[in-house]
């Protein structure tokens, strides 16, 4: 290891030299206190590292040290309900050494190095084995199988192999070349892990929000950009993903927010519990906590650092579920660092490499066929909120993804004040995983799903444009048939597309909950529109019994929903009323 000495400091950014032989996005120790660091350019024998820690006190010709290794993550059993920083420390080891901020130059592995774990085999002595094979097994966490993968740049045959109890760095079997192999292995995280091969996305992703599973749905694999200005509830989105969506592993990255927000998942999470399992959430989840007041070089690290975890589930045979809140204040810290590096600015100040940096960062969403045997297939969903400063969806970050997800989720602001939630503006978003996922919602939702959601699209679409007339000329000057639309759209909005996030009944829909609203939704139109054909004046259509039987189906448990429905389709039918 060759030392060198500190020449420059700004900010996040120093430089060091000599430093010969130093390969790009190497780590390196920094200064007296060991602050990590990684080299991000490289001119003659001067390195330029970005630091991951707070450089306040660092002084000029403190020494730099190499590592020979780049920033890696240990995989292995015990990730499942860890709370860590952007450098995959854990926090509450963090806490304990040094309190509630964490100590610079503070080491901790992100795996307990003394936790033993009860590993059963899955090949035998004399068995050849290659990069993603499964080398046996770890239940994790109840009802969760941690299944140990070979690394993937090895390949040999088993010459020695053992069940038992183990500890995440302990050998369990090792190839006749001498090759040990344990039940954990390091990855770079910036580099993306190996596949056999990409699968094209037919499931979707089941949100449990009624908006996206039927106006704007997401496939496994798929990737969605959801923007919105201060105050949308683009958090509060990201969070009801996390707690109720179907994955079977969630990586949720609170990306620079503020750390009362992040104090409030943190609590939040600790006590919910899975509805199907009963258990905590946090069997099934990776908190990865990089506030606002962190270095702005781990936020960088710390989206990277979730991916890598998602990726090693996903080749496990997992569905994952990333959630990014917010990648704009990643993008705003390789704004920080471009700036630092003296390099020439883009638009709004972001480096030119913005677009490129993101789409290599959304591409490893995906749904795969694993590498190694058994035959096995994952998917990593990347769910993306972004920040765009006074909701302007023209700035950078937005336009960035817009170029490569595959869904937009875009919030406005006006619903939100109307406390509508999630407060979706169906003019703006889109998803390109409509017909992809449409065979799956007609199996398991209706038959008629397709022509429900472009119905539902073109109610809301005429409801726009009526409520502009109505602005200038009264609702009272509409036609009948007009005003219908209007109270359709409300119950639309109100019982079909609006959720209560704090319901136990309404904060997550299931695809049969979904598909009964549109139908009955629809049921109202049809027999509104008879009943007007008929001669009926609106004002003898008893909407109020109407809304409030969609209420009842909204908030009904599981168990009641059927005779909610039921009831539901009674008022309907009977809701014309003597005056």
């Amino acid at each position: 290891m060759t030392d060198a000495r500190i020449t420059r400091v700004a900010g996040a950014i120093a430089e060091a030299s000599p430093l010969p032989g130093v390969a790009l996005y190497e780590l390196v120790e920094v200064g007296k206190r060991r602050l990590l660091g990684e080299v991000i350019r490289i001119d003659g024998d001067v390195a330029t590292i970005q630091v991951f820690e707070e450089t306040s006190g660092l002084a000029l010709e403190e020494s730099v040290r190499r590592t020979g290794s780049s920033l890696t993550t240990q995989l292995g059993p015990g990730l499942l309900g860890s709370i860590l920083d952007g450098l995959g420390r854990p926090l509450e080891g963090l806490a304990d050494r040094s309190g509630d901020f964490i100590a610079p130059g503070t080491a901790l592995p992100i795996l307990d190095q003394e936790a033993r774990w009860s590993f059963s085999p899955m090949v035998s002595e004399g068995s050849d084995v290659s990069g993603g094979d499964v080398l046996g097994v770890v239940e994790e966490r109840p009802g969760i199988i941690h299944r140990v993968l070979v690394p993937p740049e090895l390949s040999g045959r088993v010459a020695e192999i053992h069940g038992g109890e183990y500890r995440v760095s302990d050998t369990v079997a090792t190839l006749e070349d001498g090759t040990a192999l344990s039940l954990s292995h390091e990855w770079a995280i910036r580099e993306r892990r190996p596949m056999g091969r990409r699968l094209p996305g037919d499931r979707p992703f089941i949100t449990g929000q009624r908006v996206f599973d039927l106006l704007f749905p997401v496939v496994e694999g798929g990737s969605v950009a959801v923007p919105g200005g201060f105050g949308t509830g683009k958090t509060v989105i990201e969070q009801s993903l996390a707690k109720y969506a179907k994955a079977d592993i969630v990586v949720y990255i609170g990306c620079g927010e503020r750390g009362n927000e992040m104090a409030e998942v943190l609590h939040d999470f600790g006590r919910l519990t899975d509805p199907e399992t009963g258990r905590s959430i946090m069997d099934r989840t990776i908190l990865i906590v990089n506030t606002s007041n962190m270095p702005v070089a781990a936020r960088d690290a710390s989206v990277y650092l979730g991916m890598t975890i998602a990726e090693y589930y996903r080749d496990m045979g997992y569905h994952v579920a990333i959630l990014a809140d917010s990648l704009s204040r990643w993008a705003e810290a390789l704004r920080e660092i471009a700036a630092r590096l003296q390099e020439m600015p883009g638009e709004e100040g972001y480096p030119t490499y913005l677009g490129n940096r993101m789409s290599r960062l959304y591409e490893r969403a995906g749904r795969v066929e694993s590498l190694g045997a058994p035959a096995r297939s994952g998917a990593v969903t990347f769910i993306s909120a972004i920040s765009p400063p006074g909701g302007d969806f023209s700035e950078p970050v937005t336009q960035a993804s817009l170029r490569v997800v595959g869904g937009l989720w875009a919030l406005d602001a006006r619903l939100a004040h109307q406390r509508q939630f999630p407060a979706v503006d169906w003019d703006t978003s889109y998803s390109l995983y409509t017909e992809d996922s449409a065979p799956w919602f007609a199996e398991h939702g209706g038959s008629d799903w397709a022509e429900l959601r472009t119905e539902t699209v073109r109610l809301l679409q005429r409801d726009r444009e009526l409520r502009e007339i109505a602005g200038l000329v009264g609702v009272d000057a509409l036609e009948d048939d007009d005003r219908l639309v209007l109270e359709g759209a409300r119950v639309a909005r109100e019982f079909l597309i609006g959720q209560n996030a704090f319901h136990p009944h309404d904060a997550f829909s299931s695809v049969k909950k979904t598909y009964q609203l549109a139908r009955l939704l629809w049921e109202l139109m049809r027999v509104g529109k008879e009943a007007l054909a008929s001669g009926v004046e609106l004002e003898r259509l008893d909407l109020a019994a109407v809304r409030g039987a969609f209420g009842a189906v909204k908030t009904a448990h599981p168990d009641a929903l059927e005779s909610s429905v039921a009831e539901a389709e009674r008022v309907i039918s009977e809701m014309e009323v003597e005056r």
